[in-house]
Protein backbone atom coordinates (compact mmCIF):
# COMPACT_ATOMS: atom_id res chain seq x y z
CA UNK A 1 0.00 0.00 0.00
CA UNK A 2 2.24 2.07 0.93
CA UNK A 3 4.43 1.48 -2.42
CA UNK A 4 1.75 2.17 -4.52
CA UNK A 5 0.72 5.72 -2.45
CA UNK A 6 4.31 6.35 -3.22
CA UNK A 7 4.45 5.37 -6.99
CA UNK A 8 0.95 7.84 -7.01
CA UNK A 9 2.50 10.73 -5.61
CA UNK A 10 5.50 9.96 -7.97
CA UNK A 11 3.15 10.39 -10.79
CA UNK A 12 1.52 13.41 -9.74
CA UNK A 13 4.97 15.11 -9.04
CA UNK A 14 6.19 13.72 -12.20
CA UNK A 15 3.00 15.40 -14.15
CA UNK A 16 3.54 18.64 -12.65
CA UNK A 17 6.79 19.28 -13.40
CA UNK A 18 6.54 18.09 -16.59
CA UNK A 19 3.81 20.55 -17.13
CA UNK A 20 5.86 22.99 -15.77
CA UNK A 21 8.58 22.09 -18.08
CA UNK A 22 6.33 22.46 -21.21
CA UNK A 23 5.32 25.99 -19.91
CA UNK A 24 8.69 27.18 -20.09
CA UNK A 25 9.93 25.54 -23.29
CA UNK A 26 12.85 27.15 -24.17
CA UNK A 27 12.60 29.47 -27.33
CA UNK A 28 13.39 27.30 -30.84
CA UNK A 29 13.02 27.30 -34.25
CA UNK A 30 10.09 25.60 -35.32
CA UNK A 31 10.23 26.07 -39.06
CA UNK A 32 12.51 26.92 -41.70
CA UNK A 33 11.00 27.64 -44.51
CA UNK A 34 12.52 29.41 -47.90
CA UNK A 35 11.02 31.86 -49.61
CA UNK A 36 13.76 31.77 -52.77
CA UNK A 37 16.97 31.62 -53.30
CA UNK A 38 17.49 34.72 -51.04
CA UNK A 39 14.87 34.74 -48.20
CA UNK A 40 13.96 32.59 -45.38
CA UNK A 41 11.34 32.35 -43.36
CA UNK A 42 11.88 31.62 -39.73
CA UNK A 43 8.68 30.49 -37.06
CA UNK A 44 10.68 31.08 -33.83
CA UNK A 45 9.17 30.44 -30.33
CA UNK A 46 10.07 32.88 -27.75
CA UNK A 47 9.85 31.35 -24.15
CA UNK A 48 9.48 34.71 -22.66
CA UNK A 49 6.44 35.88 -24.43
CA UNK A 50 5.15 32.46 -25.08
CA UNK A 51 4.20 33.07 -28.83
CA UNK A 52 5.82 32.41 -31.96
CA UNK A 53 6.87 35.33 -34.31
CA UNK A 54 7.74 35.36 -37.81
CA UNK A 55 11.38 36.29 -38.57
CA UNK A 56 12.53 37.17 -42.19
CA UNK A 57 15.86 36.67 -43.04
CA UNK A 58 17.71 38.00 -45.86
CA UNK A 59 20.69 35.47 -46.83
CA UNK A 60 24.24 36.78 -47.62
CA UNK A 61 25.54 36.68 -51.32
CA UNK A 62 28.52 34.39 -49.79
CA UNK A 63 27.06 31.65 -48.01
CA UNK A 64 30.38 30.01 -48.14
CA UNK A 65 31.83 31.82 -44.82
CA UNK A 66 30.41 33.21 -41.72
CA UNK A 67 28.79 36.52 -42.20
CA UNK A 68 27.83 39.15 -39.94
CA UNK A 69 24.28 40.21 -39.12
CA UNK A 70 22.18 42.88 -39.65
CA UNK A 71 19.04 43.47 -37.14
CA UNK A 72 16.80 45.81 -39.35
CA UNK A 73 13.59 46.36 -37.33
CA UNK A 74 9.83 47.60 -38.55
CA UNK A 75 8.31 50.80 -37.15
CA UNK A 76 5.48 51.84 -35.33
CA UNK A 77 3.37 48.72 -36.20
CA UNK A 78 5.84 45.98 -36.19
CA UNK A 79 5.66 45.43 -40.24
CA UNK A 80 2.06 43.50 -38.59
CA UNK A 81 0.07 46.44 -40.61
CA UNK A 82 2.43 46.02 -44.05
CA UNK A 83 4.31 48.67 -43.13
CA UNK A 84 7.69 47.04 -43.89
CA UNK A 85 10.72 47.10 -45.08
CA UNK A 86 9.67 44.33 -47.26
CA UNK A 87 6.51 45.80 -48.94
CA UNK A 88 7.63 49.06 -48.37
CA UNK A 89 11.34 49.34 -50.06
CA UNK A 90 13.46 47.88 -52.23
CA UNK A 91 15.62 46.25 -49.70
CA UNK A 92 16.05 43.30 -51.29
CA UNK A 93 17.40 43.89 -54.22
CA UNK A 94 19.62 46.32 -52.11
CA UNK A 95 20.88 43.31 -49.79
CA UNK A 96 21.21 40.84 -52.49
CA UNK A 97 24.86 41.49 -53.47
CA UNK A 98 25.99 42.11 -50.19
CA UNK A 99 27.99 39.27 -47.60
CA UNK A 100 25.04 40.00 -44.30
CA UNK A 101 22.40 38.35 -42.60
CA UNK A 102 19.37 41.06 -42.47
CA UNK A 103 17.03 39.74 -40.12
CA UNK A 104 13.62 41.25 -39.07
CA UNK A 105 11.08 40.07 -36.98
CA UNK A 106 7.39 40.53 -37.67
CA UNK A 107 5.76 41.82 -34.70
CA UNK A 108 5.71 43.97 -31.67
CA UNK A 109 3.16 46.50 -32.83
CA UNK A 110 3.13 49.79 -31.11
CA UNK A 111 5.79 47.81 -27.80
CA UNK A 112 8.65 50.31 -28.71
CA UNK A 113 10.52 46.74 -28.40
CA UNK A 114 11.14 46.50 -24.63
CA UNK A 115 10.18 44.43 -21.88
CA UNK A 116 6.99 45.66 -20.46
CA UNK A 117 6.25 45.36 -16.82
CA UNK A 118 2.78 44.33 -17.02
CA UNK A 119 0.93 42.70 -20.23
CA UNK A 120 -1.53 44.56 -21.51
CA UNK A 121 -5.03 43.68 -21.75
CA UNK A 122 -4.54 45.15 -25.88
CA UNK A 123 -0.94 44.16 -26.60
CA UNK A 124 -0.36 41.11 -24.59
CA UNK A 125 2.58 39.81 -22.79
CA UNK A 126 5.82 42.33 -24.48
CA UNK A 127 9.28 41.00 -23.90
CA UNK A 128 11.39 41.85 -26.88
CA UNK A 129 14.26 42.89 -25.06
CA UNK A 130 14.62 39.78 -24.26
CA UNK A 131 13.45 38.34 -27.26
CA UNK A 132 16.15 40.09 -29.64
CA UNK A 133 19.04 40.09 -27.03
CA UNK A 134 18.83 36.99 -25.56
CA UNK A 135 16.64 34.50 -27.56
CA UNK A 136 16.64 35.36 -30.97
CA UNK A 137 20.44 35.66 -31.59
CA UNK A 138 21.63 31.91 -30.41
CA UNK A 139 18.80 30.84 -32.93
CA UNK A 140 20.03 32.72 -36.24
CA UNK A 141 23.61 32.02 -34.97
CA UNK A 142 23.11 28.23 -34.29
CA UNK A 143 20.76 27.87 -38.24
CA UNK A 144 23.22 30.19 -40.40
CA UNK A 145 26.75 30.22 -40.71
CA UNK A 146 27.78 33.86 -38.90
CA UNK A 147 30.69 35.03 -37.04
CA UNK A 148 28.30 36.63 -34.28
CA UNK A 149 29.53 40.06 -35.38
CA UNK A 150 26.09 41.99 -34.98
CA UNK A 151 24.79 45.06 -36.15
CA UNK A 152 20.60 47.22 -35.26
CA UNK A 153 19.15 49.62 -36.98
CA UNK A 154 15.39 50.82 -37.09
CA UNK A 155 13.22 53.77 -38.17
CA UNK A 156 11.11 55.87 -35.99
CA UNK A 157 9.38 53.60 -32.94
CA UNK A 158 12.25 51.37 -33.51
CA UNK A 159 14.74 54.03 -33.90
CA UNK A 160 14.29 54.87 -30.06
CA UNK A 161 14.15 51.11 -29.57
CA UNK A 162 17.55 50.15 -31.13
CA UNK A 163 19.21 52.54 -28.83
CA UNK A 164 17.94 51.06 -25.84
CA UNK A 165 18.75 47.29 -27.11
CA UNK A 166 22.35 48.38 -27.14
CA UNK A 167 22.12 49.96 -23.16
CA UNK A 168 20.37 47.21 -22.18
CA UNK A 169 22.99 44.69 -23.74
CA UNK A 170 26.57 46.55 -23.90
CA UNK A 171 28.63 45.49 -26.70
CA UNK A 172 26.83 43.20 -27.85
CA UNK A 173 25.98 45.60 -31.44
CA UNK A 174 29.27 46.79 -33.18
CA UNK A 175 27.03 49.54 -35.14
CA UNK A 176 23.50 51.02 -34.19
CA UNK A 177 21.81 52.92 -36.59
CA UNK A 178 18.48 54.96 -35.39
CA UNK A 179 16.56 56.54 -38.67
CA UNK A 180 13.90 59.52 -37.40
CA UNK A 181 13.86 57.93 -33.19
CA UNK A 182 12.61 59.86 -30.99
CA UNK A 183 15.38 58.41 -28.30
CA UNK A 184 14.37 60.54 -25.21
CA UNK A 185 11.87 58.79 -23.30
CA UNK A 186 11.05 60.43 -19.95
CA UNK A 187 11.07 64.11 -19.99
CA UNK A 188 7.65 65.51 -21.73
CA UNK A 189 8.04 65.72 -25.25
CA UNK A 190 9.33 61.95 -25.48
CA UNK A 191 6.40 60.47 -22.86
CA UNK A 192 3.76 62.60 -25.43
CA UNK A 193 5.21 60.98 -28.23
CA UNK A 194 5.25 57.39 -26.71
CA UNK A 195 2.27 58.00 -25.73
CA UNK A 196 0.83 58.38 -29.28
CA UNK A 197 2.21 55.17 -30.82
CA UNK A 198 1.27 53.21 -27.86
CA UNK A 199 -2.20 54.72 -26.67
CA UNK A 200 -3.54 56.50 -29.66
CA UNK A 201 -2.70 54.06 -32.69
CA UNK A 202 -1.94 51.10 -30.31
CA UNK A 203 -4.96 51.30 -27.86
CA UNK A 204 -2.62 50.24 -24.82
CA UNK A 205 -2.11 51.45 -21.43
CA UNK A 206 1.51 53.46 -21.43
CA UNK A 207 2.27 52.06 -17.78
CA UNK A 208 1.71 49.08 -18.33
CA UNK A 209 5.08 49.19 -20.66
CA UNK A 210 7.60 51.45 -17.63
CA UNK A 211 5.26 52.41 -14.96
CA UNK A 212 3.97 55.31 -13.77
CA UNK A 213 5.17 58.18 -16.10
CA UNK A 214 6.75 59.91 -13.27
CA UNK A 215 8.53 56.72 -12.14
CA UNK A 216 11.61 55.28 -12.15
CA UNK A 217 10.68 53.08 -14.73
CA UNK A 218 11.00 55.72 -17.50
CA UNK A 219 14.52 57.30 -16.43
CA UNK A 220 15.76 53.79 -16.47
CA UNK A 221 15.36 53.19 -19.93
CA UNK A 222 16.11 56.44 -21.64
CA UNK A 223 18.63 56.11 -24.04
CA UNK A 224 19.67 60.14 -23.05
CA UNK A 225 19.86 59.16 -19.61
CA UNK A 226 21.34 56.34 -19.59
CA UNK A 227 23.89 56.19 -22.71
CA UNK A 228 26.68 56.19 -20.26
CA UNK A 229 26.52 52.72 -20.72
CA UNK A 230 28.12 52.75 -24.41
CA UNK A 231 31.14 54.73 -23.40
CA UNK A 232 34.00 52.38 -23.58
CA UNK A 233 32.13 49.95 -25.63
CA UNK A 234 33.44 50.38 -29.04
CA UNK A 235 29.53 50.58 -30.49
CA UNK A 236 29.32 53.03 -32.73
CA UNK A 237 26.24 55.29 -33.41
CA UNK A 238 24.53 56.12 -36.21
CA UNK A 239 21.68 58.89 -36.23
CA UNK A 240 19.67 60.22 -39.14
CA UNK A 241 16.85 62.60 -39.01
CA UNK A 242 14.97 65.52 -41.26
CA UNK A 243 13.03 68.53 -40.28
CA UNK A 244 9.43 68.12 -40.97
CA UNK A 245 10.18 70.72 -43.98
CA UNK A 246 8.33 69.34 -47.44
CA UNK A 247 11.66 67.92 -49.13
CA UNK A 248 12.48 65.78 -52.70
CA UNK A 249 10.30 63.19 -51.74
CA UNK A 250 7.19 65.27 -50.19
CA UNK A 251 5.06 65.72 -54.18
CA UNK A 252 1.81 64.76 -54.64
CA UNK A 253 3.25 63.24 -57.56
CA UNK A 254 4.69 60.17 -55.47
CA UNK A 255 3.45 56.72 -55.89
CA UNK A 256 3.11 56.29 -52.09
CA UNK A 257 0.38 58.93 -52.27
CA UNK A 258 -1.53 56.73 -54.69
CA UNK A 259 -3.23 60.28 -56.22
CA UNK A 260 -5.46 61.06 -52.57
CA UNK A 261 -5.40 64.40 -51.43
CA UNK A 262 -5.76 62.90 -47.94
CA UNK A 263 -2.90 60.49 -47.89
CA UNK A 264 -0.59 63.86 -49.40
CA UNK A 265 -2.12 66.24 -46.55
CA UNK A 266 -1.32 63.57 -43.54
CA UNK A 267 2.11 63.31 -45.02
CA UNK A 268 2.91 66.82 -44.92
CA UNK A 269 0.83 67.82 -42.02
CA UNK A 270 1.51 64.48 -39.72
CA UNK A 271 4.77 63.85 -40.91
CA UNK A 272 6.12 67.07 -40.83
CA UNK A 273 5.13 67.30 -37.45
CA UNK A 274 6.54 64.06 -35.99
CA UNK A 275 9.79 64.41 -37.84
CA UNK A 276 10.36 67.89 -36.31
CA UNK A 277 10.00 66.69 -32.98
CA UNK A 278 12.31 64.03 -34.17
CA UNK A 279 14.41 66.34 -34.84
CA UNK A 280 14.64 68.17 -31.70
CA UNK A 281 14.99 64.86 -29.76
CA UNK A 282 18.06 63.85 -32.23
CA UNK A 283 19.98 67.03 -31.57
CA UNK A 284 19.70 66.02 -27.93
CA UNK A 285 20.27 62.59 -27.67
CA UNK A 286 23.44 63.22 -30.20
CA UNK A 287 25.25 66.52 -28.00
CA UNK A 288 24.92 63.58 -25.22
CA UNK A 289 26.18 61.05 -26.57
CA UNK A 290 29.08 63.60 -28.16
CA UNK A 291 29.45 64.44 -24.38
CA UNK A 292 29.91 61.24 -23.54
CA UNK A 293 32.29 60.30 -26.37
CA UNK A 294 30.65 57.55 -27.63
CA UNK A 295 31.27 57.50 -31.69
CA UNK A 296 28.28 59.16 -33.15
CA UNK A 297 27.82 59.69 -37.19
CA UNK A 298 24.61 62.23 -37.30
CA UNK A 299 22.86 63.28 -40.52
CA UNK A 300 20.93 65.96 -40.21
CA UNK A 301 18.66 66.66 -43.18
CA UNK A 302 17.20 69.82 -44.17
CA UNK A 303 13.93 68.70 -45.13
CA UNK A 304 11.93 65.77 -45.16
CA UNK A 305 8.82 64.36 -43.10
CA UNK A 306 8.62 61.36 -41.30
CA UNK A 307 8.07 58.78 -44.18
CA UNK A 308 9.61 55.61 -45.85
CA UNK A 309 11.22 56.89 -48.98
CA UNK A 310 13.68 59.14 -46.23
CA UNK A 311 14.39 55.84 -44.66
CA UNK A 312 15.49 53.98 -47.46
CA UNK A 313 17.33 56.73 -48.00
CA UNK A 314 18.71 56.33 -44.91
CA UNK A 315 19.76 52.55 -44.78
CA UNK A 316 21.49 52.58 -48.44
CA UNK A 317 23.58 56.35 -47.53
CA UNK A 318 24.73 54.71 -43.77
CA UNK A 319 24.93 50.87 -45.13
CA UNK A 320 28.69 51.50 -46.74
CA UNK A 321 29.58 52.56 -43.10
CA UNK A 322 28.03 49.90 -41.36
CA UNK A 323 29.13 47.86 -43.87
CA UNK A 324 32.63 48.52 -43.03
CA UNK A 325 31.66 48.54 -39.29
CA UNK A 326 31.00 44.89 -39.26
CA UNK A 327 33.63 43.34 -41.61
CA UNK A 328 31.14 42.89 -44.56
Amino acid sequence: MAAAVLTIAATVLASILGAGTAAAAPSRVVYNTPVDDQEVTLTVYSASMDKHIPVTVLLPRNRNRPSPTLYLLNGAGGGEDGAQWDKRTNYKRFFADQNVYVVTPIGGAFSYYTDWQRDDPALGRNKWTTFLTKELPPLIESTFTTNKVRGIAGISMSGTSVLSLAIAAPRFYRSVAGFSGCARTSDWLGQQYIKTVVETRGGADVTNMWGPLDGPGWKQNDPYLTAGKLRGTGTKVYLTAGTGIPGPYDRFDNPRVEGSPFVFADLIIQGGLIEAAVNKCTREVAARLRQLRVPLDLHLRPTGTHSWDYWETDLKTTWPKLRTDLGA
